[in-house]
């Protein structure tokens, strides 16, 4: 079981601190009280609050003067300011210095529970985009590899155009191109990247729920519709908000998004008026949206609003020179994730990679490997690709290892050495990933080897095995 969210209260008046007190336990948090600036940054160890209530008029140290104390020891904890006079001056300086809201006395009970609401909602955000953020450079490092694939580079160029604009992106791929990758590396790049990232996966919720979920409802909207929720436009306000299977919404939702994307206004389920945000719009499909729309599943209105920079992501058959680099991150990763010391892949395991048409593309490779992690038994795992791989398979793949530089010649009619061209395939696959990685490390060879989990003397062994002693 999991702690109760903890709200610290401060207030001098023992009246409205008993009722803030009976309010805040009825809805579920555990309450810790303090008559003023002084007593609360005390006490601030014991109560480790997740959220603050804080009187403006204060004894002593004043509300704003203990707001400017919070925030500089617990930066990341909302507060909710309370006045009797709500002064436009001080509602000012309270924003400036940090407060998540801002409440009038007295207040409905509706008011602070929606306070309570958005600043607990936009707390987890924040959490989350930090989290994110933290891996989220490492995954695109991975995803957009600094390599020769001419589709990879196009992608590159068009994110470093397009990601410090408002533009409206429409991100096109199979399913686990790694589409959501390429939206936060865009979010990362851009001039919102200190405000919230939402994703909304539009196939996961039937349309009703997606309306609510998207826009939002006010209080009595529908049948359980206790109070008002706020949708995630909102909580992407002067953020950006990530679309995912756009194909998938109702054309009846469709046209809701259109008058954000016209607009920028909304209203809520059951709500009159209209809400107003600045919010960046990435969509994300896997389907051929034109065909949708010649169907009639999906607006031409829409289409041509969210088409404006398109970026199509190439599925990993296409880009097969990456399935050595992401297949060693990905066992790096997990051998961590699970406390696990899966040596490097085999030769053999390699050349059914690289042989292999990945119709789940990375997100494929990724539970593939996580499952020679998980099992620590390569061969049941890999085997089960094998039997999928036709020798000499091609199709699709421009960039795949020529027949001729694993010394295959078909042409005389003469006989086939399967376990030698499997050994020099492997040879090829390993060669790229040393060379990679010896790229990426600046050709720091002791960190290379580090990565690649063996010994120094061992790199430079398969270096010079492999023509590769020198950075040329």
């Amino acid at each position: 079981m999991t702690d109760r969210f903890r709200v610290l209260v401060i207030d001098d008046d023992p009246g409205v601190r008993d009722y803030l007190e009976a309010l805040v336990s009825r809805q579920g948090y555990q309450v810790f009280a303090a008559d003023g600036g002084e007593e609360a940054l005390r006490g601030l160890d014991e109560s480790r609050p997740d959220l603050i209530t804080l009187d403006v008029v204060l004894p002593g140290m004043d509300g704003l003067e203990t707001l400017r104390e919070l925030k500089k020891r617990l930066p990341e904890v909302p507060v909710v300011m309370l006045s009797g006079h709500g002064q436009a001056r001080t509602i000012v300086e309270a924003m400036r210095l940090g407060a998540s809201d801002f409440l009038r006395k007295p207040f409905e009970v509706e008011e602070l529970e929606l306070a309570f609401q958005k600043a607990l909602e936009k707390r987890a955000l924040k959490a989350e985009v930090e989290q994110l953020r933290g891996r989220a450079r490492t995954e695109t490092e991975l995803l957009l590899l600094d390599g020769e694939n001419r589709k990879m580079k196009e992608v590159r160029e068009i994110i470093e155009q397009v990601a410090d604009t408002d533009i409206t992106i429409l991100i096109r791929g199979e399913s686990g191109t790694g589409k959501e990758v390429v939206a936060r590396s865009i979010f990362q790049l851009s001039n919102r990247k200190d405000a919230p990232f939402v994703k909304v996966n539009c196939a996961a919720l039937p349309s009703e729920l997606l309306e609510s979920e998207l826009f939002g409802f006010e209080k009595g909207a529908f049948t359980g519709a206790q109070k008002r929720k706020l949708g995630k436009f909102e909580f992407a306000n002067h953020g950006t908000i990530f679309l995912d299977e756009i194909s998938e919404m109702h054309p009846n939702l469709q046209a809701k998004l259109l008058q954000v994307l016209q607009d920028g206004e909304f209203s809520r389920l059951g709500g009159e008026a209209d809400v107003r945000v600045d919010t960046r719009i990435i969509a994300a499909t896997n389907r051929n949206l034109e065909k949708a729309v010649q169907e009639g599943s999906f607006r031409e209105d829409l289409f041509y609003r969210l088409n404006v920079v398109t970026i199509l992501l190439p599925p990993l058959r296409e880009r097969r020179d990456a399935v050595p680099v992401l297949a060693d991150f990905f066992l790096r990763k997990y051998n961590e994730q699970y406390r696990k010391s899966v040596k490097q892949l085999s030769p053999e395991t390699l050349s059914v990679m690289m042989q292999y048409q990945w119709p789940g593309n990375v997100r494929e490779l990724e539970n593939i490997v996580k499952r020679i992690v998980v099992l620590g038994n390569e061969q049941a795992v890999i085997s089960e690709i094998a039997e999928k791989v036709r020798p000499g398979q091609t199709e699709g793949d421009t960039e795949e290892i020529e027949l001729s530089s694993i010394g295959l010649d078909l042409s005389n009619g003469g006989g086939v050495d399967l376990k030698a061209i499997a050994k020099r395939a492997a040879q090829i696959a390993e060669k790229r990933v040393i060379q990679r990685v010896l790229h990426q490390t600046r050709w720091n060879r002791k960190e290379a080897a580090e990565r690649l989990q063996i010994s120094y003397k061992a790199l430079l062994y398969k270096m010079k095995e492999a023509g590769l002693s020198e950075r040329a």
